[in-house]
């Protein structure tokens, strides 16, 4: 046989093996025949490099060479789901789908698995790239390691499959590892893996593939995405992926009614702890690719699927003191440190107390032993006090300061609002340098060697105060401080200069004005020409804007009328910021719908109702949510709401199409 042929026949009996043992549990050969298989292969390959396949077998064992991760943008955002916690919110998420559709509909219940996220990038049958999910647009490219999984297949069976497509997944570690790693680490007097999340996560950013070989993670996939996938159905589409060698999950459930999906939640509530894996709750999702793409998204998570999260694990312990924390808005968070205590897989010594309003409710006492439970079972809180247990040595009662305890300012509690905050926004040495965090971070000015740390070491020497001090240092400034050198002053520099490119919108988020997100930031950017008119509009004019109530407005007023911020503003354009809309973020906007009030209704074919929405904003419009005589027109697609076409008829308010909008754009 030339040796060609036989390498591929090797390949390819070896992918069959694999998946055989470790998708199907159901080997057909011995460990050491496998292994035997496996050894002559890499002799061969070794032998005739010219031969050389990146998605051989061979690569399962990984590389001693380090590689550090680039980032790679995804093709759809990887975005989080919105968390409920009872069944009236899963009845709340029931009805809006229900309302929204006004047609029938499935969902499919799946097993919400506790790892981290992964997205596999596929070609021709073939694993071409492997990215975590990173801040849900653009992610690390683990695909050396992703190799290294035996559960995930290089080569996919058959030839059914998309010529491209994603598919997403968790990465998880088996808590039958997780639990032998730890004693190898607890023999080694290392510090222990919290739980698998944290494990599997950590193992999965490691820059030797060799090592993450020997972790024997494993991987669940669970959504797939792509052009030419073969059915609508979600479900349907994960069975054809185990068809062609993904492991899937046969767990999953099609429901048809709300009782068959807590009949579902409630079984896995108590048999999730019998699984081989970590499990968090159950991920509900409507079955239809075309229902999902007409129910769209929010700005954070998809309103065609929700989790719900099963409920915490609670644990008993003593409260020792209360400190408080400030952050950069100036709120203040009080935490209980505590007694410390096993829950959920990690041991917890800190927990938020939210707000003066949570302590009085508790009526908390020092040396109480309270309630512990996790959100979400991630975030410890406590949740109650056992008064019985209480003695003559009890310690004083809990009172909220007044005062902050970083610049002794007295504090302020806005009508409305649960939290203190300090107002010392521009000397309070917490508010001034999560305000720097801020401005540096990814979404905002995304400069790259600044974290944290660093921005604690020169705010520590006096080498800034704020943001625009940034933008007057040197290299020879950062060079000699500890840990820094050149090449690390270098990077900082350069990526210093780099952020001078950052668009007007993300320049207008990292100026950290108090209730101003990404997508305020956004409408902001594409309502006014540069900063100063930003600073000159009045409270009629920003109001006006979409998604801009008073409490943002007068926000934004206050920000501008400190003349602090002024101050910085004028520094920051004297830098080189882009405090301004260019030729290219106008590019693709018209005003053929300006002073127009549009209303959206019904399921629509050729876009989504967000999709819409952006072509509308895009197009000088305005989103508007309810009928009113103001409203220019309806945007309808099928099974427009009754309630709305009645109301639409009596008011004279024209009804228009799908087709006829996208005409008129």
């Amino acid at each position: 046989m030339a040796i060609k042929e036989k390498i591929d026949e090797l390949r390819a009996e070896l992918h069959r093996h694999n998946y055989n043992y470790y998708v199907l549990n159901a080997p057909e050969i011995s460990d050491k025949e496998f292994d035997d298989m496996l050894n002559e292969l890499q002799e061969l390959e070794s032998t005739y490099p010219e031969y050389e396949d990146e998605n051989s077998p061979t690569m399962r064992v990984g590389s001693d060479i380090n590689k550090n991760f680039v980032q790679v943008a995804h093709k759809y955002p990887m975005l989080s789901l919105a968390n409920t916690y009872s069944e009236a919110e899963v009845s709340d998420f029931y009805d809006r789908v229900r309302k929204a559709l006004n047609e029938d509909f499935e969902v499919c219940c799946e097993m919400k698995y506790d790892g981290t996220s992964i997205s596999l990038t596929y070609e021709n049958g073939r694993l071409v790239r492997a990215v975590t999910r990173g801040d849900g647009e653009k992610g690390d490219d683990v695909t050396d390691n992703v190799k290294t999984i035996r559960s995930i297949p290089l080569v996919l069976h058959g030839d059914t499959y998309p010529p491209s497509f994603e598919i997403r997944g968790e990465i998880l570690m088996p808590w039958s590892v997780f639990e032998e790693l730890n004693r190898e680490k607890e023999a080694r007097e290392e510090p222990l893996f919290a739980n698998p999340r944290n494990a599997a996560s950590g193992t999965l950013k490691l820059q030797n593939s060799t090592i993450v070989a020997s972790r024997k993670l494993d991987a669940y996939l669970y959504y797939l995405l792509g052009d030419n996938l073969p059915c609508d159905g979600h479900y349907e589409n994960l069975q054809e992926a185990a068809g062609w060698g993904f492991k899937i999950s046969d767990l999953t459930r099609k429901c048809k009614t709300l009782d068959e999906i807590f009949e579902f939640i409630n079984y896995w509530d108590v048999e999730r702890k019998n699984l081989p894996v970590a499990t968090d709750g159950i991920v509900l999702k409507v079955n239809s690719l075309k229902q999902q793409k007409n129910l769209g998204f929010t700005a954070k998570s998809p309103r065609w699927a929700i989790a719900y999260k099963f409920q915490a694990e609670r644990a008993l312990t003593r409260l020792n003191k209360v400190t408080y924390q400030v952050g950069r808005t100036g709120a203040i968070t009080p935490v209980a440190n505590l007694e410390p205590v096993q829950l959920s897989g990690t041991v917890v010594k800190r927990a938020s107390l939210h707000n003066a309003d949570i302590i009085s409710g508790l009526d908390l006492h020092i040396g109480d032993m309270v309630y512990l439970e996790k959100g979400g079972e991630i975030i410890p809180k406590i949740t109650g006090v056992d008064k019985d247990a209480r003695s003559f040595m009890l310690g004083e009662k809990v009172e909220f300061i007044s005062i902050c305890p970083e610049c002794g300012s007295k504090l302020v509690r806005f009508e409305g609002e649960a939290a203190h905050y300090c107002p010392n926004e521009t000397a309070c040495p917490p508010q001034i340098k999560g305000k720097i965090e801020h401005f540096i971070s990814r979404k905002a000015m995304n400069i790259d060697g600044l974290g944290p740390e660093t921005v604690d070491t020169f705010y520590r020497l006096e080498l800034i105060h704020n943001p625009a001090d940034l933008y007057d240092l040197t290299i020879d400034d950062i060079k000699d401080l500890e840990r820094m050198g050149d090449k690390s002053a270098e990077n900082i520099i350069v990526g210093i200069e780099k952020s001078k490119e950052v668009p007007f919108e993300r320049v207008i988020f990292a100026l950290g004005i108090r209730f101003v997100g990404e997508t305020v930031a956004k409408k902001i950017a594409r309502s006014f020409v540069d900063v100063d008119e930003l600073e000159q509009a009045d409270l009629e004019k920003l109001i006006g804007i979409d998604e801009i109530g008073e409490k943002i407005a007068q926000s934004i007023l206050a920000y501008f009328g400190n003349a602090t911020n002024r101050e910085l503003i004028t520094r920051l354009k004297t830098a080189g910021l882009q405090l301004y809309r260019t030729e290219e973020d106008l590019s693709g906007y018209t005003d053929k719908l300006a002073g127009k009030s549009i209303v959206i209704s019904g399921v629509f074919t050729h876009h989504s109702r967000d999709e819409y929405k952006e072509l509308i904003e895009r197009n000088g419009g305005k989103n508007v949510g309810s009928i009113s005589a103001k409203t220019s027109f309806i945007l309808a697609g099928d099974n427009m709401g009754p309630a709305k076409l009645e109301k639409a008829n009596k008011l004279g308010i024209t009804i228009m199409s799908e087709d006829d909008f996208l005409k008129l754009i």
